[in-house]
């Protein structure tokens, strides 16, 4: 049986053990806490127009992302009305959470290793979608790749966006922490 109190993540464990160290050594840096880290992982989901046409749909894609991250995802709402869309102020139109330490390093765990490779003709993302202080942001079209979601149950397909927020000082330095987490990379 699976003790929950002395579980570690695997990505966790494999950082601390053998990333860490090959960071500081291509970066030279002096110290261990120089050494870039995960902070972070941002995940939402947006609605859009159907929200607008029906509100459960904000959350239906609230029990979806709660499904995937294993953490209550927040439903999102309309900061402003926009009479264009028929969008009035604080109408669901989403849901975001955001995740940190186990959870964190688990999602990312079954973003590489599994939800990746069933995204139907993957040939890895794109290594320029990074913000300029470390930050790495990718978008997937379908979020029934994860396995957590019954396909049979899904009433919607949604798009999902995935922000990866590290402790690196420029996009190097992201994109070589990406790397070793075997992140696959197209460029």
């Amino acid at each position: 049986m699976l003790d929950a109190a002395n579980y570690t993540p695997r990505l966790r464990t494999e950082y601390r053990e053998k990333i860490r160290a090959a960071l500081k050594e291509e970066f030279s840096y002096t110290n261990e806490m120089q050494t870039p880290k995960l902070d972070k992982i941002v995940l939402n989901i947006g609605c859009g127009a159907e929200a607008v046409k029906d509100s459960k749909k904000a959350k239906s894609a609230q029990e979806d992302l709660t499904a995937i991250a294993g953490q209550k995802a927040l439903v999102t709402t309309a900061k402003k009305s926009i009479a264009g869309f028929r969008v009035r102020e604080d109408m669901p139109m989403g849901a975001k959470v955001t995740l940190r330490g186990d959870r964190m390093y688990e999602f990312l765990d079954r973003l590489i290793t599994i939800a990746m490779p069933r995204i139907r003709d993957f040939r890895g993302v794109s290594g320029k979608s990074f913000d300029g202080r470390g930050n790495y942001a990718m978008g997937l079209k379908e979020h029934i790749v994860f396995p957590e979601i019954e396909f049979d149950k899904v009433d919607e397909v949604w798009g999902m966006d995935i922000i990866i927020c590290t402790t690196a000082k420029s996009d190097a330095e992201a994109k070589a922490l990406l790397k070793h987490f075997n992140m696959p990379f197209n460029s």
